[in-house]
């Protein structure tokens, strides 16, 4: 069973750092690109980051840049977004998907986790 798991959300104050996994089961994560995306209420899925099947490449929305980095460790499967001086505004699920390139683009993805809620809050 194809799967992706998504956790280490929770609540954080401004200013706060998180990091979530991305645990693929079912498939070789090496295979494909990981894409981070969130979505608050409200509003669209928005494209966060995305590293390369390889890690060779890497990208960030212009939100987070400076303040999120993206790694993935292909031997344990699983993809990471570092995420530091949080912000109230980054507050959303979050969501990890693969593809076999990067994208911004939610569409194109082939599979996704269930997402895990991060709330930045004082």
């Amino acid at each position: 069973q194809v799967q992706l798991v998504e956790s280490g959300g929770g609540l954080v104050q401004p200013g706060g750092s998180l990091r979530l996994p991305c645990a693929a089961s079912g498939f070789t994560l090496d295979d494909y690109a990981i894409g981070w995306f969130r979505q608050a209420p409200g509003k669209e899925r928005e494209g966060v980051s995305c590293i390369s099947s390889s890690a060779g490449s890497t990208y960030y929305a212009d939100s987070v840049k400076g303040r999120f980095t993206i790694s993935r460790d292909n031997a344990k499967n699983t993809a990471y977004l570092q995420m530091n001086s949080l912000k109230p505004e980054d507050t959303a699920v979050y969501y990890c998907a693969a593809h076999d390139g990067c994208s911004y683009y939610p569409r194109e993805y082939d599979y996704w986790g269930q997402g895990t809620q991060v709330t930045v809050s004082s």
